[in-house]
Parts: C-alpha cells; structure tokens; sequence
C-alpha cells in the first residue's frame, strides 16, 4: 500500500501549508547533506525536526547524539506521500490504513509492526515503528529531494524528532532551532546542523500517535494528543481509542516530563492568578493583564490558535527573566487535550531540579 494512494482521500492537511519561501536548490543542498549523513533541520506543519536518514543508523545515532536523546527513545519517520509504507512495516492493518486515508498527509503518527531489518535504530531497538507523512511542503519537498538522491531500493525516509535538546521546548520557527544548537545556521551548509527556514509551523504541537502495533490483541491505542482528536479518530476507526497502557511500544514525547522551559512552570486555576506575584510571568486566556504587568500575556481563547503560540510563547516567558511562569489551566474540551497534555509534561519538567529524565 502506497501512501499516495490514500492521500488522494484527502488528509487532515493538504500540501498547501503556509510557509515561507524556500529556493529549491536549497532544498536540494539540504538534501545532500542528509546523503552525506549529516543533520538537517526543517519545518513540518508540527514543528521544526532534526533530521538524519532513517534507514542509516550511524546518521541515526548523531540525532540522538545532538540532542543528548536516550537512544532507546524512539524517533518518527517521516515519509513522502508516494512513499511505500510496507518499506519500513512488516503490515498495514485495515483500520491503519483508513487512518492513513482520513489524517495523511498531516499531523498523525502511526506505530506499524516494524519490517526486519529496517529503521531498528530509528525504532529505539523496538519492533514497531512510527511512521508520519508530514504535509508541510518544505518538508514534503525535502523527502522527495532526497528520494532522487538515491539510486538504491532501500526505504527512504527520515527520522527527525523536534529540533531541540532532549526534554526541552520545541522549536515552531528556525530561530528556536538556531537558539538550541551551538554552529547551527539557516546559511552554512557545512555547519553543524543547516536548518532549512519554511517559516513558522502551522499546528504548533507534535503529531498525534496512536498505537496499531497490537490491533488483533489491544487495539488502537493514543499514545499521545495532539491536533487529531479521540473524536476525530473515532470516526474513522469507530469508537474512541484506548488509553495508553504498560505494554504500549515506548513513543516520542510520552515521558512525564518533557517541552519543559528551564523557568518553573506552576500550571494555575484562574481564581489564583491575582496572586500572582508582581514578577511572575504569566500567560492567561481568560483575563487581561493587569496595569503595570508587562510580563502578562493573553493567551487566545481558541485551542487551534493556543497550540499554534504554545511553543513561541514558553520560550519568550522563559527568557524574560522572570523567576517562575504561571500559565492558567486551559478549558476542558477535546480540541484542549493536546495542549494541556504538553503543558502537564511541561510543568513536570520544568520542576525537576535535577532533570533526571532528560
């Protein structure tokens, strides 16, 4: 089964995702680097990711290298539309297949039985796999680029968790990118990791994943939310899928602490934010800064445009100087379950004063 052929479905996102313009021989440059198993960053529709080819395990390995990443942690693959997806799982269940058709290209991660001998490092060592046809089309652009580089049979894709240091805020612009690593650059194709510009992510959030590894014995299982809801699922596969358990396949961003500012996060009721003290950055949806507080951001009503500045916003409030951040809890709802997901991790993370998980 060939990715494209469910696309042409129609996915939750189409290939005409805002960005900014990029030369493609600058996407072709990127792409030789990736032959030359070196890092490239790049946007999806999610958030920018660090990139190295997925089927190369010492390109692999520099990932997790330069992002100081456990290395069983697994990473996404990500694949052009016209891609096979049986190149890289052993197995395409119906019900996998018509989330393929319904959500790709677009912000959904899907963990396949992983085929022999393919993506293991990638994979964190596990037999299953994650999988995602990204609709962004710099990174759309970029897969395919890479594809014609190759005159092999072997399966093409690439693996890129977000382009930040393990455990940290995710990067939605380049200049989040550039912030993380040390020699990164949007210019030098010799740097340490050339980072394509396609401007900000769309999404703000990373892909939902739903477990279809056991299908015969659990069935589909969300891993993680994101902009693809329980609702949104369930109308495709029939009722809402079920909640990650201890046998779940290990996935990206699952760790109680993770998008963690290095700033302690205190997630807040809106009844305690005129505690606040007076140097506290804080990020509310529901009221307005108070005079004299130009440390207080509001934060949009509407979870589509939250998710969009979640990442953007963290990242300024944990640069402001402010001794802690007081974000107020968002609404309760199914659109709401995926940021609310990020800032719980968030605000684990960022409390833990050893950083032991990262």
């Amino acid at each position: 089964m060939h990715a494209d052929e469910c696309a042409a479905s129609g996915g939750v996102n189409d290939s005409t995702t805002a960005s900014a313009v990029v030369d493609d021989a600058l996407v072709d440059a990127a792409a030789a680097r990736l032959a030359r198993g070196l890092l490239v960053a790049f946007p999806t529709e999610t958030v920018y990711g660090l990139g190295a080819d997925a089927a190369d395990p010492v390109a692999v390995a520099t990932i997790f290298a330069a992002k100081g990443r456990p290395s069983d942690h697994p990473l996404i693959v990500h694949v052009a539309p016209e891609s096979d997806v049986l190149r890289w799982a052993r197995d395409v269940p119906p019900l996998a297949a018509r989330l393929i058709e319904r959500f790709w290209p677009g912000p959904l991660t899907l963990i396949l039985p992983r085929r022999d001998g393919v993506g293991a490092a990638a994979a964190g060592g596990q037999d299953a796999i994650g999988l995602r046809c990204p609709s962004h089309p710099v990174a759309q652009r970029l897969l395919r680029s890479y594809a014609a580089l190759r005159d092999d049979s072997r399966a093409i894709g690439i693996a890129a968790p977000s382009a930040n240091r393990f455990g940290r805020v995710s990067p939605t612009r380049a200049s989040h990118v550039l912030d993380e690593f040390d020699g990164a650059s949007t210019s030098d194709l010799d740097a340490t990791v050339f980072v394509v510009d396609g401007g900000d992510c769309d999404v703000g959030i990373e892909s939902t994943i739903v477990d279809c590894s056991r299908l015969g014995r659990v069935g589909p299982v969300l891993l993680r939310p994101g902009s693809v809801t329980a609702i949104m699922l369930a109308e495709v596969i029939g009722a809402l899928p079920l909640g990650a358990d201890r046998e779940a396949p290990r996935a990206s961003g699952t760790l109680d602490a993770h998008y963690a500012p290095s700033t302690p996060l205190r997630l807040v009721d809106a009844a305690l934010l005129a505690e606040a003290p007076a140097d506290v950055a804080v990020w509310s949806w529901s009221m307005p800064a108070p005079l004299g507080r130009p440390n207080w951001r509001r934060a949009p009503a509407d979870a589509t445009a939250y998710a969009h500045d979640l990442y953007a916003v963290l990242r300024a409030l944990d640069a402001s100087g402010a001794p802690a951040i007081w974000i107020e809890r968002p609404p309760v709802g199914a659109a709401w379950v995926g940021v609310g997901d990020r800032l719980g991790r968030a605000a684990v993370g960022s409390n833990d004063g050893q950083r032991s998980q990262f």
